[in-house]
């Protein structure tokens, strides 16, 4: 059984860092724009996803939901800024992502950090945590977006 799991860990690890995670982007500054535009929060992924255990498994217990994803869709640009050991990522990827761990003084794996359209944090979450989309329904849900 241990063996069958960390199999389908490994598997879901590849397919992950080699599809990315469907409707995030990794371009901060793009993502900040578009959220200015549609007037919508920013939620910000650091991940390390090809070796983080509890960010693999937030992305599979509660970012690859139909619930997260028809909530996304409707209140958040999402940003994946990932931080792989074994994945290589552009020089312009990893600066940005770097400067970004730094600006936003990220210390563990997974921190999600949500923004507001202008860029600014309004709450963050440090490690797995299944009850994030309830907690995001409350910070970033249509009553706060259409409030500002």
């Amino acid at each position: 059984m241990k063996k069958f799991l960390l199999t389908t860990l490994s598997l879901l690890t590849l397919a992950t860092s080699v599809l990315g995670k469907t409707g995030w982007d990794d371009d901060y500054e793009k993502s900040l724009a578009k959220a200015k535009e549609t007037k919508k929060m920013v939620l910000l992924d650091f991940t390390g996803s090809d070796w983080c255990g509890y960010c693999i498994k937030l992305d599979s217990e509660v970012f690859s939901k139909s619930a997260f994803k028809k909530f996304a869709k409707q209140n958040l640009v999402l940003v994946e800024l990932d931080f792989p050991h074994n994945t290589p990522l552009s020089k312009k990827t990893k600066a940005q992502n770097d400067a970004l761990g730094k600006k936003f003084k990220v210390n563990g794996y997974p921190t999600i950090i949500l923004l507001d359209s202008e860029g600014n944090e309004v709450t963050r979450w440090v490690g797995y945590d299944a009850e994030l989309l309830s907690k995001l329904e409350a910070k970033a849900g249509p009553a706060t977006t259409t409030a500002k």
